[in-house]
């Protein structure tokens, strides 16, 4: 693991001196990507600020760990996720998070998921109607880049777990889109 030059070491540097500026920079800088991180997480815009608040307090008073092993975005973005996580433990939430396949027949009314006009919006919507396990699953791995494996750790259930769920929730947002589509049709 080689250091990496992060582009906002001069202000990393300064933050981690106590310069209330340079964090507030900081905060400008990586806030939005952050809170679409805790907002596809916790599925609701106050609990998604409130998560970004805690995380970045969180970051600021360990900035002195931050040894640019990576890049600062990813080292906050681990800190959000497992903010995220750790919030939604708390909370007790069932997270479904079961080795149990649903099967799915062969369906011959079955639409090529390449021939759906899709928007982000629609796909964030369908998200959305995905049981919170599903959900923080399918996040991780498709839109924050995370592999089984350390999903699996980050949640602390198995890689299949990790991968069941993944291919439950797409397939459930495959079927919630199929029929937005039919009803646009």
């Amino acid at each position: 693991m080689g250091t990496h030059t992060d582009i906002h070491e001069k202000l990393i540097e300064a933050s981690k001196m106590g310069d209330n500026r340079a964090r507030r920079q900081l905060y400008t800088l990586y806030s939005k990507a952050m809170f679409n991180i805790c907002y596809r997480m916790m599925n609701n815009r106050e609990d998604a600020e409130d998560i970004l608040q805690e995380a970045f307090i969180q970051a600021f008073t360990k900035l002195d760990s931050f040894r640019y092993e990576s890049t600062f975005g990813a080292w906050l973005k681990r800190i959000v996720v497992n903010t995220a996580i750790n919030a939604l433990q708390k909370r007790k939430v069932e997270l479904l998070l079961t080795d149990e396949m649903t099967h799915y027949g062969n369906r011959s009314d079955e639409v090529d998921e390449h021939e759906l006009p899709l928007t982000v919006a629609d796909i964030q919507a369908a998200m959305q109607q995905l049981p919170e396990g599903g959900r923080i699953v399918f996040s991780l791995y498709l839109l924050e880049g995370y592999d089984h494996l350390e999903i699996a750790q980050i949640l602390g259930i198995t890689e299949s777990t990790s991968k069941s769920q993944f291919m439950r929730a797409k397939r459930k947002v495959y079927d919630i889109l199929k029929e937005k589509y039919y009803e646009k049709a």
